[in-house]
């Protein structure tokens, strides 16, 4: 079977642009159709991609092939005459996302995602690829390498590991699930389970502790891989090559990460990463952990366990599913599990952190007007397009889901004494859905509503249906403290603060401060601020950056001032009447030394 054959090349670094080329033996006789994804999944946005191409050409053996636009990502080649030879698109595509969707280059690296860069030949989507992947030209990146968990090809021209040359895909859907990193960076491998994992940094880390990062991740891997395959211990990336690797772009405060079958692309801030010689475990290490945890849990869970919608992926436009709390939310939930489980995080850290996100959830009026189903299936309008009001509209699938998983992990533990947990679910997913789903000749196929929710009856030997509609259609509050307390932690209502407040969110902008978010029944709303006014005044004293929540420290709920507020170029004075911040906020913590039913639970 002939491969599509691809190539890409740094074509000008400094001006940010890729070339990149796709040839095809054997072109539609109709004239063959190519397009670019409008997203990337892992985020549910359309990103139009091909906006980025900057030119596009077509040829079969150097004679000129007229090409046809169809619509904003998908263009039509002229039919070829018989023995016309290969037909290849040539285009240049314009790369200065610095994110971990798109793609990225200049002069200190180039990144890409495939669905961003890569034409997908329409009709010949289970061909298999090649790609060549060329250094960029001068002695400038002359010590540049290659970083992805794209398998290299065997035979002539074939890339060594980390270098330039020849990689394979078995089809279009495994070429562009596997990102590619160019450049100088630090890098370093652990074995977990048997597996190489290769942990690349990218960017100026100084005296970066690679190897206590690779030791953490080693812990966080074979948890993982052994929570699904407890019995062989055998990790998911054997299905189509023999490595995983974590990419990070390391810059001053990025965060972030997409999921791939066999990788991850990560930002972090670099402040977050650990200094050699310093045992200290900082809060934002703990996040970066954390984030680790998170995108390698989805090599099982969105990776080969997949909602119906996406068995195939449908990358020219939105594909809705209402099951992204399972895929995006459990996710978030064993994230930080997974870390308090091999001792990364004590339990006291961890109880904490269970609190962080349950009070996050409760700041958000959101929660009662939209459930977690409703946020996953308007992923693509709402929650990936966030405005000012969406404290006031929307929920997050991510941490409320997270805090449904660890309802629904407490109820099954409780109710059958420790017999049965979230984790049994889990693999009984992984085993009927995930585990042969990129294996050869296997009929790949997602799961649906009712099989997730026949599911958790049949594992758990419950009755939990009614209770997993009410948490997951529903936009009641998830009864939390009363869980807890089955397992030796104390959730306690705290009071609301002393202190007055507007009921707002601020940004700093050019030495003032604006409104960016008004939250709903706050004293702001009512007294009629809006997003996007400046804060000028509090009863006749500047308001300077940084001591909005100094001058209101000066006044109790209940107390009157007058607010001076640009709105557009207009001065207004609106009177406030300051009130407490309205959310219930819980103060939790671990109760008992010992208690066998939460040792079971965080594995201490």
């Amino acid at each position: 079977m002939t491969p599509i054959r691809y190539a890409i090349a740094p074509l000008q670094p400094e001006a940010h642009l890729f070339a990149v080329t796709v040839t095809v033996d054997v072109p539609d006789a109709a004239g063959q159709v190519f397009t670019l994804p409008a997203w990337i999944p892992g985020s549910y946005m359309i990103r139009d991609f091909a906006r980025n191409i900057v030119r596009i050409r077509a040829d079969a053996g150097g004679v000129p092939v007229p090409l046809t636009k169809l619509d904003k990502q998908t263009w039509q080649a002229a039919p070829l005459a018989a023995g016309a030879g290969p037909l290849t698109l040539s285009y240049e595509v314009y790369a200065w996302d610095l994110s971990v969707r798109a793609a990225h280059l200049d002069t200190t690296h180039g990144f890409y995602n495939g669905s961003s860069v890569f034409l997908r030949v329409v009709g010949q989507d289970d061909q298999p690829c090649t790609v060549d992947i060329h250094a960029p030209a001068g002695e400038r990146f002359a010590d540049w390498r290659v970083a992805t968990s794209l398998p290299e090809a065997r035979g002539q021209g074939g890339a060594r590991r980390y270098g330039f040359g020849r990689y394979q895909a078995a089809d279009y859907d495994e070429l562009i699930d596997h990102p590619v990193e160019m450049g100088t960076f630090e890098l370093a491998s652990f074995r977990a389970c048997g597996v190489q994992h290769d942990v690349v940094f990218t960017g100026r880390v100084p005296q970066l502790d690679i190897q206590r990062v690779c030791r953490d991740l080693k812990q966080i891997c074979e948890a993982q891989i052994r929570l699904f395959e407890p019995r062989t211990a055998r990790a998911p990336m054997l299905d189509s090559n023999r490595r995983y690797v974590f990419m990070t772009m390391v810059t001053t405060d990025g965060y972030g990460g997409l999921e791939h079958r066999a990788s991850t692309a990560l930002m972090c801030a670099r402040n977050d990463l650990p200094v050699k010689g310093s045992s200290e475990q900082s809060e934002g290490y703990r996040t970066f952990l954390g984030l680790c945890s998170h995108e390698y849990f989805h090599t099982w869970n969105v990776k080969r366990i997949k909602p119906a919608a996406y068995v195939p992926y449908q990358l020219a436009q939105e594909t809705y599913s209402p099951l992204l709390w399972l895929f995006e939310g459990f996710t978030s939930y064993y994230d930080d599990l997974i870390l308090v489980r091999t001792g990364l995080v004590t339990e006291k850290q961890y109880v904490d952190m269970l609190a962080k996100t349950w009070n996050g959830v409760l700041r958000g009026n959101g929660r009662t007007k939209q459930s977690v189903a409703e946020s996953a299936f308007d992923a693509w309008t709402k929650y990936y397009r966030q405005d000012e009001n969406a404290p006031n509209a929307i929920v997050s699938y991510y941490t409320k889901g997270s805090l449904v998983a660890l309802a629904l992990d407490l109820t099954i533990r409780e109710k059958t004494r420790g017999r049965k947990s979230l984790d049994d679910v889990m693999r009984a997913l992984w085993q009927r859905y995930g585990r042969d789903f990129y294996a050869p000749g296997a009929r790949q196929r997602g799961v649906t509503e009712a099989e997730v929710h026949a599911l958790f009856d049949e594992i758990s030997g419950l009755k939990l249906g009614s209770l997993l509609r009410a948490l997951t259609e529903g936009t009641g509050e998830i009864g939390l403290a009363p869980l807890f307390r089955a397992f030796g932690i104390r959730a306690e209502t705290q009071k609301p603060a002393a202190t007055a407040a507007l009921g707002i969110k601020t940004r700093t902008e050019d030495g003032w401060v604006r409104v960016t978010q008004v939250l709903d029944n706050g004293a702001g709303q009512r007294g009629g601020l809006s997003a996007g006014d400046l804060l000028a005044a509090v009863d006749g004293l500047r308001v300077a950056p940084g001591q909005l929540d100094k001058l209101l420290g000066r006044y109790r709920p209940g107390d009157d001032v007058a607010l001076h507020v640009f709105r557009r170029d207009e001065l207004h004075v609106l009177p406030v009447t300051l009130a407490r911040e309205p959310a219930v906020q819980y103060k939790v913590s671990v109760e008992a030394d010992k208690h066998a039913g939460r040792s079971r639970w965080l594995g201490q």
